[in-house]
């Protein structure tokens, strides 16, 4: 080869060399248009995992514990004394007074009026004393009788109580006790005590007392009235009006925005039934397990069970599980998170994360799951479990231990680790804190004010709310059931109702 062909070839390969680092650099942008352009949303492949395994959870609605209520009713009894004062007869005469006579025998005529003064009732425990002074006014005749021939003529008329000498006394009473059976009867048993007279009734010249003669009269009217006491009150059938107060309790009632209570009774029982001065006292306690949720539910109409047996307890003590929606818990998260953009950089390529939306929903066994739609970078959802706990320091319920769930953690793992940054986990614990401070503090406020209400006309209603505290968090499928314990008492008294005879 000659020298000129030498430094041609030379030539060449110096003009080669010198384009080398042009098509390098081609080659580069290459791939960089191309690694830009697989990263890019539009040519992305979405994130789509399959949902978390779902677990029947370990709490059952039956599980709640019974509460228990007791409610002391006192009735106060002047009204229903007036009332019996105002039925009582207050004057009673013999048959056919003034113008027929009573007689008993051949020898002896006697018509009468008897007023009495004002009832006396007392009380003590489970027995009642009705008692009063009666006033009486006598005219008496006589005639001599011999084996129940007449000898003689009547006598002029003598008078015992009219005029000047004033009428006579006698005290009477009745004594009656009560108690209510399990089938809801209240039994009521009336005894006459004997009449106590505080004097004599003497009539005609000769003194000629009476006064046994008006006693027994006295004492077959007492009787006949304790006959038809027996007869009308004996014994009383409660059943009607307390199954209508178990109607009553099976309703719903509306918290007004709290959602509806739903009290579930399973028992009654009377703690105390007694008398005290002029006051009836009643212990009313009450086995239910109420439930509070935000849907109305279906109300459960049932018989009244027989009365349980009584307990020496006081005040309330209510274990109240609440159903909260979990529609309502995302409303609030995303409120907090819907639209939050987040930027990271790996490496030389930058990042965009924007948090579209999010649900909540109950995982089981204590857990809770967390379903994030996202776009940006990349699109798609992933599942987040965690753990709802209640802080009762600052009434906050928060979901905690939030960490990806294992399907969607194997499907970012292939195709967007960058997600496993902890900036979004963290964002979304922070703003996973839901306040039940004012929720508790508004219920306590409503209850109170239901507690201290006017039932019905003379009927008033005094309590309060002293603690309301949660003593567990269940994460349902369909709800979080919030479990609390409300403690208070609740008294009810009547002074001015509506008696009936």
């Amino acid at each position: 080869m000659s020298r000129k062909e030498t430094v041609k070839i030379t030539g060449c390969e110096a003009l080669a060399c010198r384009r080398e680092p042009k098509f390098a650099f081609m080659r580069t942008s290459f791939v960089i248009l191309y690694l830009l352009l697989i990263m890019t949303p539009g040519r992305s492949q979405k994130i789509d995992p399959a949902h978390p395994d779902l677990s029947p959870g370990n709490f059952r609605l039956d599980s709640l514990p019974e509460s228990e209520i007791n409610i002391p009713i006192q009735i106060y009894l002047r009204p229903l004394f007036k009332m019996a004062e105002k039925y009582v007869d207050t004057v009673f005469t013999s048959p056919g007074y003034p113008d027929n006579w009573v007689q008993e025998g051949c020898d002896t005529r006697y018509k009468y009026v008897f007023r009495r003064g004002p009832l006396a009732i007392n009380g003590s425990v489970n027995t009642l004393t009705l008692g009063f002074t009666g006033y009486y006014k006598i005219i008496g005749s006589t005639r001599v009788c011999v084996q129940g021939a007449v000898i003689s003529p009547w006598t002029p008329p003598c008078k015992c109580g009219f005029g000047t000498e004033g009428e006579r006394k006698v005290d009477v009473s009745f004594l009656s006790s009560f108690g209510i059976e399990p089938d809801y009867k209240l039994k009521l048993y009336t005894l006459r005590k004997e009449p106590f007279p505080k004097d004599k009734c003497e009539v005609c010249f000769w003194g000629q007392d009476i006064t046994k003669q008006v006693m027994k009269g006295l004492k077959e009217e007492l009787d006949a009235a304790k006959v038809n006491i027996d007869k009308t009150y004996g014994i009383t059938d409660l059943r009607s009006r307390m199954q209508q107060v178990w109607d009553q309790l099976n309703k719903n009632f509306s918290l007004y925005g709290l959602g509806w209570l739903q009290i579930n009774p399973s028992q009654f029982r009377i703690n105390k039934f007694a008398i005290e001065k002029d006051s009836l006292n009643i212990s009313l306690g009450l086995t239910a397990r109420p439930r509070v949720s935000f849907e109305q539910p279906i109300e459960i109409r049932s018989k009244v069970p027989p009365l349980a047996p009584t307990r020496a307890q006081k005040g309330f003590s209510i274990v109240l599980d609440a159903m909260l929606s979990y529609d309502s818990l995302g409303k609030i998260l995303n409120s907090k998170l819907a639209g939050k953009e987040f930027d990271f950089k790996k490496g030389f390529i930058k990042k965009k994360f924007i948090l579209d939306s999010c649900q909540i929903y109950g995982g089981g066994f204590d857990k809770m799951v967390i379903k994030i739609n996202f776009s940006g970078t990349n699109t798609g959802i992933f599942y987040l479990v965690g753990r709802p706990m209640f802080d009762p320091d600052k009434k906050m319920l928060e979901i905690k231990e939030v960490d990806f769930d294992i399907k969607s953690k194997n499907i970012l793992l292939g195709s967007a680790d960058w997600l496993f940054d902890k900036k979004i986990t963290k964002e979304i614990i922070k703003q996973s804190r839901f306040d039940l401070g004012a929720y508790i503090d508004s219920a306590k406020i409503t209850m109170n004010q239901q507690l201290n209400t006017d039932l019905a006309k003379g009927v008033h209603s005094v309590g309060n709310i002293q603690t309301i505290t949660l003593s567990g968090i269940f994460p349902m499928q369909n709800q979080l059931i919030i479990r609390s314990k409300c403690e208070g008492e609740l008294a009810v008294r009547v002074n001015a109702a509506e008696f009936s005879l």
